[in-house]
């Protein structure tokens, strides 16, 4: 469904992706995993056309990605909602330019905010809203385009330990009522291996994919189980192997 080949991004002399290979199915949860500054963010930013500047190719369905369009929703680490408009219009502003009736709009945005659990909120504005609420608007407001593949930039990471799990369960669960492919990028290993189907392993200088891990765990997964354990295990290792081929670099410079 999605197709990266030999995608590379330079800003200056910095290489921060180099010959970038990921390969995406129709349906399919995948989550990259990395050290901070490998290009998890860039590579997302690539995808929903965000930034257009970069050697190689990237395909949905096909198709050349050129711009941005309703195909690809992004979460980011922050909602990013408005905090001069309700929940019901934040999630709206996503639908201005589609190419719908105001009545089908409507009913697009109701259906997204009862999927994420905030029907009675619509009137709320963001700063009436818990850090887990303005999370899931943020969802709604991605998914309400009913995108072919929804891409989530630490949309996690903010949040306390108890609300996390919370969502993770969420994600999931609007993963499997909506069937849209999914690529999560997190620095927790453990929501790795919870949440997808495939393990993107990357390392830095420059940034690249080193390891391609499936996760064949049956649903609902215990995370205390062996089998998770060592799934867990194999995904340290990889990043581990990372470091330590930079050490022995560092180790031979020196």
């Amino acid at each position: 469904m999605l197709d990266l080949n030999q995608v590379g991004k330079h800003f200056g002399d910095f290489i921060a992706l180099q010959d970038t290979r990921l390969h995406v199915e129709e349906g399919e949860f995948v989550t990259i995993v990395g050290a901070s500054g490998c290009g998890k963010t860039t590579l997302l930013r690539l995808i929903a056309g965000l930034d257009q500047d970069y050697s190689g190719e990237i395909t949905l369905r096909g198709e050349r990605i050129v711009g941005t369009s309703l195909a690809r929703g992004i979460v980011f680490q922050e909602p990013r909602l408005l905090p001069w408009l309700t929940l019901w219009e934040n999630i709206a502003i996503a639908l201005d330019n589609a190419p719908l009736s105001a009545a089908a709009k409507k009913d697009a945005i109701a259906a997204q905010i009862a999927l994420v659990g905030l029907t009675g909120f619509e009137k709320s504005y963001p700063a009436a809203l818990s850090g887990g609420m303005a999370q899931r608007a943020a969802i709604a407001r991605a998914l309400v385009g009913h995108p072919s593949i929804l891409l989530l930039d630490e949309p996690l990471g903010a949040l306390d330990a108890i609300t996390r799990m919370r969502l993770q369960e969420e994600l999931l669960r609007i993963w499997e009522h909506e069937g849209v492919s999914m690529i999560l990028v997190t620095h927790d290993v453990e929501e790795a291996v919870f949440l997808s189907q495939k393990i993107v392993v990357m390392d830095t200088r420059p940034g690249r994919v080193t390891a391609n891990i499936a996760v064949d765990l049956p649903a609902p997964r215990d995370r205390s189980a062996a089998a998770f354990g060592a799934l867990k295990r194999q995904v340290f290792d990889a990043l581990h192997d990372n470091a330590a081929v930079k050490t022995a670099e560092i180790d031979y410079l020196i």
